[in-house]
C-alpha cells in the first residue's frame, strides 16, 4: 500500500493563475496576484529571480567607478597613486551585490505570500494544462515570462573556443589580464569599461557599432571616454572568424583596405549582449500559442494567439524594455487577467539607462523617430552650464528634449552623471502627457544636476521672447505702471 501511495501523481493544481519562469517578470506577475488572494502557481526550473549576470554587471560597474574616481582625484587636488585592486575582495563584493537579492526572490517569500511554487521544466499538453514531470497544472490563465538567454553570434570557429559570458562573470576569481568583449549592447559597454577601469586590457568588437539603438550624439560622448579609458574600440568590421593561437585567443576582422584582415588578441572572449527568447521546449504549438525565433506573438494587450495565455519579458516578440518594462507587463497583464481592464504596452513609455559612465538615459521616441512622425522642435542644454556639474569636475553631457512645435513631450535622452536619475523626471512627464512648458515651470534644488533639465525645458520659451507682438504688449503693459 505504501509503494502504491508513493507511486501516485501529484494531484491537480486548477489556480486561477499559473506564472512559467521566476525571473524579474515572472515574480513580478506572481508577487502581486498572490498578494491580492489570487490562487497563483509559480514554476521556475532553475534559479529563483533569473540570471545573475546584472548583477554581477552593476558591482563590476559599480567598482570600475571608484578606482576611475581615485584616479581621477587629482583634478580636485588630492595626492593618491593608481588603486590597487585586490581580486579575492572584488569577487566577495560581486557575491555580496547578487546575494542581497536573494531574500526577495525565493521560493519562501512566495509561499509565504501564499502561492504555491513548483520546480522544473513546464511544457504545455493541451490550451489549458501543463505538466512539470509529474505534476499537472490546469490554470484559468497562463503568463510565459521564461526570459531570454545568451547566443552565440554566428562567427566561425567561436563555438569551438572557451568564451565567457554575463553570468559566468559571477564566478570569475581572478581579474582577466587581457579580454575581447564582444557585442555592443549597453551590458558589453558597462563590461568592456569597468574591466579596463579595474585594470584588464580590453577591446570591444562590435560590428554593428557601440549602442546602435542609442543617440549617436550621447553614443560618441561615451565613445571618447573608452577610448580615453583605454578600451580599443572595434565597430563596423566584419568578424572573419575565432582561433587559438599559441599565447591566447584572437578574433580576426576585416582590415582597412580591401582585401586586408585586422587581428584582435587576448586571454579570454566575452560574448555580450546578444539574447534570443528562451522558449524551447514549453511545446507551443499544443497551447494554440504563435512563436517565431523573435520571441512569442503578442498582441498590445501582451495575449497570445491562445486568448488564455500571456507573454511577458525577453521571451515575446516586440515587448521590449528591460527589468522596468517587464514590470510594466506584470502591471498590464494583472490588469487584465484579474480586474478585466484592458490596456496597452507602449514600450517607448519604458525609461532605460546604460551602466557605463557617462551614463545614457532616454525614455520616449528616439530623434529619428520623432522627426519621422512630423516637425520637432529638439532641445538641447550642456552639463557646462550647471554650477554642480563644474564643481564635481564632471561638464561632459547634455539635456536633449525632442517636442512637437506646441510643446508636447515626444522623447528625451540624458548623457551625463546621474542621467539614470534625471531621466525619470521626464518618464513621469511623457506618462502624464506633461508639456515642456510644464517641466520649465517646474522648481528644482539649486545647485543640482536637475537644473540642466530645467533649463532645457525653459529653452523652448525662448523664441517667444523675440515676437514683435509679445514685446508690443510687454511695452504697452510698462507704459500703463
Amino acid at each position: 500500500m505504501s509503494e502504491t501511495a508513493a507511486a501516485a501523481p501529484p494531484a491537480l493544481l486548477a489556480p486561477d493563475l499559473c506564472v512559467i519562469g521566476a525571473g524579474t517578470a515572472g515574480l513580478a506577475v506572481a508577487t502581486a496576484a498572490a498578494a491580492f488572494g489570487v490562487p497563483v502557481v509559480l514554476v521556475e526550473r532553475d534559479r529563483m529571480g533569473g540570471e545573475t549576470g546584472s548583477s554581477a554587471i552593476a558591482a563590476l560597474a559599480s567598482a570600475g567607478a571608484r578606482a576611475q574616481a581615485i584616479r581621477e582625484a587629482g583634478r580636485f587636488g588630492l595626492v593618491v597613486g593608481e588603486p590597487e585592486i585586490r581580486d579575492p575582495a572584488l569577487h566577495d563584493h560581486v557575491q555580496r551585490v547578487i546575494a542581497a537579492r536573494r531574500p526577495n526572490v525565493s521560493a519562501e517569500r512566495l509561499t509565504a505570500l501564499g502561492a504555491t511554487v513548483v520546480s522544473g521544466e513546464a511544457r504545455f499538453v493541451s490550451r489549458s494544462t501543463v505538466v512539470v514531470g509529474e505534476q499537472t497544472i490546469k490554470a484559468r490563465r497562463f503568463v510565459v515570462a521564461t526570459g531570454a538567454r545568451s547566443a552565440l553570434p554566428d562567427i566561425p570557429g567561436l563555438a569551438d573556443l572557451p568564451h565567457l559570458t554575463e553570468e559566468s562573470l559571477a564566478s570569475l576569481t581572478r581579474r582577466p589580464e587581457s579580454l575581447i568583449v564582444l557585442g555592443g549592447a549597453p551590458s558589453a559597454a558597462a563590461l568592456a569599461q569597468a574591466l579596463a577601469r579595474l585594470g584588464s586590457r580590453v577591446a570591444l568588437v562590435e560590428p554593428a557599432g557601440l549602442l546602435p539603438d542609442e543617440d549617436p550624439e550621447a553614443v560618441a560622448i561615451l565613445r571618447r571616454t573608452l577610448l580615453r579609458e583605454g578600451v580599443s574600440l572595434h565597430e563596423k568590421r566584419t568578424i572573419l572568424r575565432a582561433e587559438t593561437f599559441k599565447k591566447g585567443l584572437r578574433l580576426v576582422l576585416t582590415g582597412e583596405g580591401e582585401g586586408s584582415e585586422a587581428v584582435v588578441e587576448a586571454d579570454h572572449i566575452l560574448v555580450a549582449g546578444r539574447r534570443v527568447p528562451d522558449i524551447a521546449g514549453l511545446d507551443l504549438e499544443l497551447a494554440g500559442v504563435a512563436a517565431s525565433a523573435e520571441g512569442i506573438r503578442v498582441d498590445a494587450g501582451l495575449r497570445c494567439t491562445n486568448r488564455r495565455v500571456y507573454a511577458i519579458g525577453d521571451c515575446a516578440a516586440g515587448a521590449t524594455g528591460g527589468a522596468g518594462g517587464a514590470e510594466e507587463q506584470a502591471r498590464l497583464v494583472l490588469r487584465n487577467a484579474l480586474f478585466r481592464q484592458r490596456g496597452r504596452f507602449d514600450p517607448d513609455a519604458i525609461p532605460r539607462v546604460t551602466l557605463t559612465q557617462p551614463v545614457i538615459g532616454h525614455v520616449g521616441l528616439s530623434e529619428a523617430e520623432a522627426q519621422r512622425r512630423g516637425e520637432v522642435r529638439v532641445l538641447r542644454w550642456p552639463y557646462a552650464e550647471s554650477d554642480a556639474a563644474q564643481a564635481g569636475r564632471q561638464t561632459e553631457g547634455f539635456v536633449k528634449i525632442l517636442t512637437d512645435t506646441k510643446g508636447r513631450l515626444l522623447g528625451a535622452t540624458i548623457v551625463g552623471p546621474q542621467a539614470g536619475e534625471l531621466i525619470a523626471s521626464w518618464s513621469v512627464a511623457l506618462a502624464a502627457g506633461r508639456s515642456v512648458q510644464d517641466m520649465a515651470a517646474l522648481p528644482v534644488p539649486q545647485p543640482s544636476l536637475a537644473e540642466v533639465s530645467k533649463r532645457a525645458a525653459t529653452s523652448f520659451l525662448t523664441p517667444l521672447a523675440t515676437r514683435p507682438g509679445l514685446r508690443r504688449l510687454i511695452g504697452w503693459l510698462r507704459r500703463l505702471g
